[in-house]
């Protein structure tokens, strides 16, 4: 065992000496996370990785309980919280009908769902097979047969939905039937 004793320490400094910030590849200086991105940092790095899935599952079913208590199908059009573009244009926005038609899939009642918004009940059962996929790879490791979704098919969905939403507005016969 060895003492310091105050003959082999050194003189005291008054400030520590200072690192040199470390440079980015574009030539930037990386200054040092603050006491709050550490903290995070530190968090991620002890959470379990089921955290994170269980989280995201507790939203939807926030989201599920929220419509069977409202019941979207018995409230008047103008009821809040209503959608903001409908209530300032008239206009059904893309997402109108989305909150009916899960009430219905809920209660299995498929064609009324797909009247309500089509293109909602034909993504749920793709949408609810991504969040297994990857809510089995994050909690546990599951290897599930992922699907492979090209640039060009998010592209043609997107571009079905916009077309989906002008047309369902068109204020002719038989587009009418589309108004929610």
């Amino acid at each position: 065992m060895s003492f310091v004793t105050s003959v082999d320490r050194p003189a005291a400094q008054p400030h520590p000496p200072t690192e040199e910030p470390t440079a980015s590849p574009a030539g930037y200086s990386v200054a040092e996370p603050d006491r709050l991105t550490r903290f995070v940092t530190r968090m991620h790095a002890r959470t379990p990785r089921w955290v994170v899935p269980l989280a995201a599952l507790g939203c939807v079913a926030a989201g599920i309980g929220y419509t069977l208590l409202s019941d979207p199908t018995r409230s008047a059009p103008d009821a809040l919280p209503s959608c903001l573009l409908k209530f300032t244009t008239g206009l059904d926005c893309p997402g109108c009908g989305g909150t009916r038609a899960l009430w219905y899939v809920l209660h299995a009642d498929l064609p009324a769902a797909a009247r309500h918004h089509f293109l909602f009940v034909f993504a749920l059962p793709f949408l609810a097979y991504f969040f297994v996929v990857w809510a089995g790879r994050q909690a546990f490791g599951w290897r599930l047969p992922e699907l492979r979704v090209s640039p060009k098919v998010i592209g043609g969905f997107l571009v079905a939905w916009l077309a989906f939403s002008v047309v369902r507005n068109l204020p002719w016969p038989p587009f009418t039937a589309l108004y929610v």
